[in-house]
C-alpha cells in the first residue's frame, strides 16, 4: 500500500488540467511587474512589498486587515494604465497556464481603477479587453467576476451589477462581494445581488473566512450564493456542511492564504478533508498570489503534502473546480477528459 501511494503521488500536480476559480486581479500580479511598475512612476514601495518574500500578515483583527488592505491599495495604485492592465492579465494567464490552469475567473472591482482608466465604464472595458488579448495569447479560457466592496454603500453595489450585467456578452460571468466580511451585512447587499441573478450572473460572495459560520449562512440565505468565496469556517457547524453539500454550492479554497492571514495555524489546520469527507465541492484558489507567496499548483501540492489527497481525490479537486466553473459545456467535457487522461497516465 505504502508503494502504491508513493506512486499514486509522483504524477505532476502542474500538469493536472483544472480550474481557478478565486484570484483578485492586483493580487495576480507577479512580484517583479510590481516592482518595474513601481520604478516607473516613482511609487515608493515598503520594504514588505519590496523583499521578494510574502509579507507577514495576520488578518484576524481590525488591525491585520488594515495592513494586509493597505498592501494591497499600494501594489494596485502601480496599475495606472492600459498597458499595465493588459501586462497583469496576460502575466497572470501565463502562469495559470504553467500550473496546468485551463480556465480562470478573474475577480475585480473596476471602481478601484476607474480614477486612472477613465471612468468605470472605460476602466471594466479596458480590463475586459485586456483579458480578451490574454486568452488569445495564451489559449487559456479567461472569464470576469465583478466584485462589490463590503465597505462601501450598497448603492454601489446596484451600479457595479448593472454594468455587470450590460458587459455579460463581453465576458462578465459573475458578480462578487469582497472585503472584510466583519463589516457590512450580506443582506445589505441582496437587492445588487438580485439585479446580477436576474441578469444572468453567478453569485459568488466572499464569507466564512474572517467571520464563522453565520457568514456562510447569511450568503446563502440573503445573496442566494452559488459559490462561496472561502467559506472554510462553515467545517465549524455541521448541519451547515451538509447543506452546502446537499445544495452544491462550491466553496473557492484557498489554504495558503488562510494560513497566510492567520486564519489557520499552519496548512494541516485548513478544513480540506473535513470538506471532501462531507461531500462539500470545492475549487482550490490562490487568492493573491503576489501577497501569499504561491500560486494555483501550489494549493493542490498542500492538499497533497498536508492532508496526503491521494492523486485518486486530487482529480476528483480538480473536476470539482471545473464542474463550478462557468465555462462552455463542450469546453468543460474536454478539460474532465483531460483531468482522466492524467489520472490514467503511468505515475512516473
Amino acid at each position: 500500500m505504502r508503494q502504491y501511494l508513493r506512486m499514486e503521488r509522483a504524477r505532476d500536480l502542474r500538469q493536472l488540467p483544472k480550474a481557478h476559480l478565486h484570484l483578485h486581479f492586483t493580487g495576480s500580479m507577479r512580484p517583479a511587474t510590481l516592482l518595474d511598475l513601481a520604478d516607473k512612476y516613482g511609487v515608493h514601495l515598503p520594504d514588505a512589498l519590496r523583499s521578494g518574500e510574502p509579507p507577514r500578515l495576520s488578518a484576524t483583527d481590525e488591525r491585520g486587515w488594515f495592513r494586509f488592505q493597505r498592501l494591497y491599495d499600494i501594489a494596485r495604485s502601480c496599475l495606472r494604465s492600459p498597458e499595465d492592465i493588459q501586462r497583469l492579465v496576460r502575466e497572470a494567464a501565463e502562469e495559470d497556464v504553467r500550473d496546468g490552469s485551463r480556465w480562470l475567473e478573474i475577480q475585480v472591482d473596476p471602481t478601484s481603477y476607474a480614477p486612472r482608466l477613465g471612468g468605470l465604464i472605460p476602466a471594466l472595458e479596458i480590463i475586459l479587453d485586456a483579458v480578451d488579448r490574454a486568452a488569445r495569447h495564451t489559449g487559456l479560457g479567461i472569464r470576469v467576476l465583478v466584485a462589490a466592496n463590503r465597505m462601501k454603500h450598497p448603492l454601489d453595489a446596484r451600479t457595479l451589477a448593472r454594468l455587470a450585467v450590460r458587459h455579460a456578452d463581453r465576458g462578465v460571468v459573475g458578480f462578487g462581494l469582497s472585503n472584510d466580511e466583519r463589516r457590512g451585512l450580506a443582506r445589505d447587499f441582496d437587492r445588487a445581488f438580485a439585479i446580477a441573478r436576474e441578469g444572468g450572473l453567478l453569485s459568488a460572495p466572499h464569507g466564512g473566512e474572517l467571520s464563522g459560520p453565520a457568514s456562510v449562512r447569511d450568503c446563502l440565505d440573503d445573496l442566494h450564493a452559488a459559490r462561496i468565496g472561502h467559506g472554510v469556517r462553515a467545517a465549524e457547524d455541521p448541519a451547515l456542511l451538509r447543506r452546502l453539500a446537499a445544495r452544491g454550492v462550491t466553496c473557492e479554497v484557498c489554504p495558503a492564504s488562510n494560513v497566510a492571514l492567520g486564519v489557520y495555524g499552519k496548512p494541516e489546520d485548513v478544513p480540506l478533508r473535513t470538506f471532501y469527507e462531507a461531500g462539500v465541492p470545492m475549487a482550490l484558489g490562490a487568492d493573491d498570489p503576489l501577497l501569499f507567496g504561491s500560486r494555483l499548483a501550489a494549493q493542490y501540492e498542500l492538499a497533497r503534502t498536508a492532508h496526503g489527497f491521494t492523486d485518486t481525490e486530487l482529480a476528483e479537486l480538480a473536476r470539482q473546480s471545473v464542474r463550478a466553473s462557468r465555462a462552455p459545456e463542450e469546453d468543460r467535457r474536454a478539460i474532465l477528459a483531460d483531468i482522466d487522461a492524467w489520472l490514467a497516465a503511468p505515475a512516473p
